[in-house]
């Protein structure tokens, strides 16, 4: 399969050179280049290719580039093309992590990174096709690390979380009520985290913390909007921009002060009047349990 791709450099030898590297794979397809941020945005708004090269430390301050070119993209793409930046400086590559890229290159391209990077697009855009087959009673939610993203075709921002079962044959597990395990994947780390286990989910920026009822924080490079979008409406709900919560972790509502408590803490997390119907529901959901109010 071939694959399209766009190189957007304010030097224009520099998108010659990727250009000259790129070629040597015979599944890359080049259609365009651009040397600033609005023709660059243009150009893959267009071509909608799957892969785009950035310079995001230009040498030519008035292009413009930099990572807000990524979420310019979000703006208008439901699927947004893969990224690898190439510059000549490290000093963004940690940045650029949490926008999720493919990978980061430095200038000059050396041929075996660059071979590294294409096969890592390459695995990305293979775990773009979800599979839907029933199999396994737990279901994992694997979080792929910050050199491996995908976006699944339902997705405003960045749904990038891909459903496997516990096994390692790529099928979605939707059967209850078992456990869900989600897997923190980074750079072939894998920690999974059972969701009895998770507090609550905190927006960082890009990322996401994840507190547990062990008192450790784990942290995840997908946005709150991303585990929004995949986790089980039937245990987490956002009660504000900033937190989605367990709903079996929760102890005490109190809607004068609008706080949420945590089981067995001191936390207390607030709640917005935009999520008022999702703690609406934490609160019939509890009371249709085994309750009794006194």
């Amino acid at each position: 399969m071939s694959h399209t791709y766009i190189i957007i450099d304010d030097s224009q030898d520099d998108v010659v050179k990727t250009q000259a590297i790129a070629e040597r794979f015979r599944n890359l397809s080049f259609v365009a280049s651009a040397n600033n941020y609005d023709d660059g945005v243009n150009l893959i708004l267009e071509h909608q290719p799957r892969l785009v090269f950035l310079e995001i430390d230009p040498s030519d301050k008035k292009s413009n580039l930099s990572l807000a070119l990524i979420n310019e993209l979000y703006r208008y793409l439901s699927v947004v093309p893969k990224i690898i930046v190439t510059t000549s400086k490290k000093d963004q590559a940690y940045e650029a992590l949490k926008y999720e890229v493919v990978d980061y290159l430095l200038k000059p391209l050396d041929i075996n990174d660059f071979r590294k990077a294409i096969l890592k697009f390459d695995r990305a855009i293979k775990s773009d096709l979800p599979h839907m087959e029933v199999k396994n009673p737990a279901a994992t939610f694997e979080v792929l690390d910050e050199t491996l993203t995908e976006e699944l075709q339902t997705e405003e921002h960045d749904v990038e979380i891909k459903t496997v079962p516990a096994t390692t044959d790529n099928t979605i597990t939707v059967q209850q009520p078992q456990s869900l395990i989600i897997c923190i994947k980074s750079y072939g780390d894998y920690r999974y985290i059972d969701s009895e286990d998770i507090l609550y989910f905190e927006a960082d920026n890009n990322s996401t913390d994840i507190h547990l009822n062990n008192g450790e924080m784990i942290t995840a490079f997908k946005t709150l909007k991303h585990f929004e979008t995949v986790l089980p409406e039937s245990q987490f709900l956002r009660i504000h921009n900033s937190y989605i919560i367990n709903v079996n972790q929760v102890s005490r509502i109190h809607t004068g002060n609008t706080v949420c408590y945590i089981k067995n803490s001191t936390t207390k997390l607030p709640f917005s009047k935009s999520y008022k119907d999702n703690v609406d529901l934490i609160i019939n959901r509890i009371a249709g349990g085994n309750y009794l109010e006194i």
